[in-house]
């Protein structure tokens, strides 16, 4: 996707110092979140960290869950279940559509 085709939220051009201001984290913190894996900040040519609007709301989400004892790891593996949830979504809705279509396919043939 092209930077003119994503999202405002989505689009990474917002420096750690704001995200900082924004969050309430220290840039340590908002550093070790990406080290575990948690964010994902682009680089600049010269390796400026750049983030998005989305990467602000994830980085709120995730230091409430740390100050309810939530370990990093398990933010993660929950982060990796709810990215996954479109697509068991899409698989379903698929596996509905075939059985609604054979059910319809099937009542058409038994009332010709």
């Amino acid at each position: 996707m092209s930077f003119e085709n994503t999202p405002y939220k989505d689009k990474k051009v917002i420096s750690i110092g704001i995200v900082s201001e924004l969050t309430g984290l220290t840039f340590r913190q908002i550093r070790y979140y990406e080290e575990r894996k948690l964010i994902f900040p682009e680089r600049t040519e010269k390796g400026t960290r750049k983030y998005s609007f989305s990467d602000i709301e994830k980085l709120v989400e995730i230091a409430n869950k740390r100050e309810d004892g939530v370990q990093t790891h398990e933010i993660r593996t929950e982060m990796k279940k709810e990215k996954e949830k479109p697509a068991e979504k899409s698989v379903l809705k698929e596996m509905l559509r075939g059985q609604f279509n054979a059910h319809f396919k099937n009542n058409h043939d038994q009332t010709s």
